[in-house]
């Protein structure tokens, strides 16, 4: 991992100085600044290792507020956006942000897929391990559970509105099943509030206390893009996508990877 940080560093910083990106050199990215960015859970593993190499290469400093792709929670980036928080970036599920696009809150043209994410399971360790690998044993597993915990944003609107009812289960686990807000599922599992949690696998593999299960069968699976698109309101839009293609670049590639995520620059 060391050698793959500082290959990163090193583009990065070679972006700059040979002007290999759009806006590299242009006077808006020739000085420090801040970049405000807002971005849900997904994405979050690799951000938050890709952000400190950005900010060693370029002197720009990211200021980062968090929140779900989707809901009404305060936290909520639509939320947020709604009471009018203001943000140079926004990364959340590719349907959200298509959403916002719509609404004029992100630009038009600005959206860029960063990577695809796969809904997963955790359980606590040294309890049993519970059979996802197909649907009949998904189904099982959903009926045999005590409690389960689902996420308040994109996945968890994937597993409440049409995964469960396609599975004949909707009715059976809804008074053991619960949405949770403003909170990862991991901590939930972790502290026993739930059996068993679903969440994005880069949402769930960060807690390593728990056994991470599997994702769910590929005949079930949701396989989503997280996605980067400039607000409507950014101060600087040349920064800001001068970061954005950063995130999504063949360099931060192996980065995102790790993390669980299938990198965009991989397609």
């Amino acid at each position: 991992m060391r050698w793959q940080r500082r290959a990163v560093v090193s583009l990065a910083a070679g972006w700059l100085s040979l002007g290999l990106l759009a806006g590299a050199v242009q006077p808006s990215t020739a000085h420090a600044a801040d970049i405000r960015v807002v971005t849900s859970g997904g994405f979050s593993a690799a951000y938050d290792q890709l952000v400190p190499l950005y900010e060693q290469a370029t002197g720009h400093k990211v200021i980062t507020a968090r929140g779900a792709s989707m809901g009404n929670a305060q936290d909520a980036i639509p939320s947020r956006l709604a009471r009018g928080e203001q943000f140079d970036i926004v990364i959340l599920a590719d349907a959200g942000l298509e959403q916002l696009i719509a609404e004029g809150k992100v630009q038009q043209g600005s959206r860029v897929d960063l990577a695809r994410s796969m809904i997963g399971m955790s359980v606590r360790k040294g309890t049993p391990k519970p059979d996802i690998s197909s649907v009949e044993a998904l189904k099982q597993t959903l009926l045999d559970a005590k409690s389960i915990a689902y996420s308040a944003s994109a996945s968890g609107t994937y597993l409440a509105s049409e995964l469960f009812p396609r599975l004949g289960v909707a009715e059976q686990i809804k008074d053991k099943a619960s949405r949770i807000l403003s909170e990862r599922v991991g901590a939930v599992v972790l502290r026993g509030d739930a059996e068993i949690g679903f969440q994005q696998v880069s949402e769930l593999l960060p807690f390593k206390e728990l056994e991470f299960v599997g994702p769910l069968p590929d005949e079930v699976q949701q396989r989503v893009f997280f996605s980067a698109g400039i607000a409507a309101a950014a101060a600087d839009p040349e920064v800001a996508r001068h970061f954005i293609r950063f995130l999504a670049s063949a360099a931060a590639a192996p980065l995102v990877r790790s993390t669980g995520m299938e990198p965009a620059a991989a397609r």
